[in-house]
């Protein structure tokens, strides 16, 4: 008689290989979200030392061509009207990423707040919240923009509010749905708090929040990235960052026709709103899968 040991062998060789490709996967993964941290940490150092980093001032000429592609006193060449073009990006990401920063969190703190209220309230407040929420959302975000910015007028405090008022409403839809989704298993200790007199704001803090700031830490992240495309779109309809200021959407706007002279101008401010927007989402995807994987407490060991 004999014995066949060929099975436990080979689920215990599966199972090897299945570790192997897992820890494959999180070096992968964590090789791109370094790669990911270097690059952000590079472009807020460009935007928080742009005085000091620029060759040039913000606004300018250093050449009498248009267009020119490089020169000794312009490494990146000039744009339509001689100006620096490095000088210009540089200043431009203290804009660009600026601007979004801002937006960015206003839409959050506004969305997460009258999400977990209208998810704890219930009734009337949750219904005129949400309904609101659903109007603004019918319309095309930048139909909406446009219309709110035409008839206002274009200027950074009107842009950075259309952005995060339009931004907020998806920030609203997330925490309300998240919260509701923790409802059941929240609701015994939202009783006893309520039963020992604690408000709504201790509760949001305390209750809800914790158990949802995973999901919406991911989401700022993607909330960002559409914040800097966002005002990238605008500047290049003409209704975000006005000239001369130096924005990589007005800068892709302005420069356009270089492109019929194989200037880099117009293809120089895009490059760099996508390798913020690619490492953004890169941090993202990293911060997802490292959640999924391991306990709220230890994402930052």
């Amino acid at each position: 008689m004999t014995t066949n040991m060929s099975g436990p062998t080979e689920t215990t060789a599966s199972s090897g290989e299945s570790d192997g490709k897992i820890k494959d996967s999180n070096l992968r993964l964590t090789t791109t979200a370094w790669i990911a941290i270097l690059i952000l940490v590079f472009w807020v150092g460009v935007a928080v030392f742009a005085p000091f980093l620029a060759p040039y001032g913000e606004g300018d000429m250093v050449s009498m061509e248009s267009f020119k592609v490089v020169e000794e006193s312009s490494f990146l060449g000039t744009d339509y009207l001689g100006r620096d073009v490095l000088s210009r990006i540089i200043y431009g990401a203290r804009m660009t990423l600026g601007l979004a920063l801002i937006a960015t969190i206003l839409s959050f703190s506004t969305g997460i707040v009258l999400g977990f209220v209208a998810a704890i309230s219930r009734g009337w407040v949750d219904q005129i919240l949400s309904r609101s929420v659903d109007a603004i959302m019918a319309f095309p975000s930048i139909m909406l923009a446009l219309i709110i910015i035409g008839g206002v007028g274009t200027s950074l405090p009107v842009v950075i509010f259309t952005v995060a008022m339009i931004d907020a409403t998806r920030v609203f839809r997330l925490s309300r749905a998240r919260a509701l989704a923790l409802d059941a298993s929240v609701m015994e200790y939202v009783n006893v708090a309520e039963a020992r007199g604690e408000g709504v704001t201790w509760i949001m803090l305390q209750e809800i929040l914790p158990n949802t700031i995973v999901p919406l830490a991911a989401e700022f992240g993607i909330r960002y990235t559409f914040a800097i495309l966002f005002i990238s779109s605008l500047s290049f309809l003409g209704l975000g960052v006005q000239p001369p200021g130096a924005d990589w959407g007005v800068m892709v706007k302005e420069n356009l026709q270089g492109l019929l002279y194989g200037a880099p101008a117009a293809l120089l401010p895009a490059a760099c709103i996508t390798t913020v927007s690619v490492a953004v989402n890169l941090l993202v995807d990293w911060f997802l899968h490292r959640s999924s994987t391991t306990i709220p407490g230890e994402l930052m060991e």
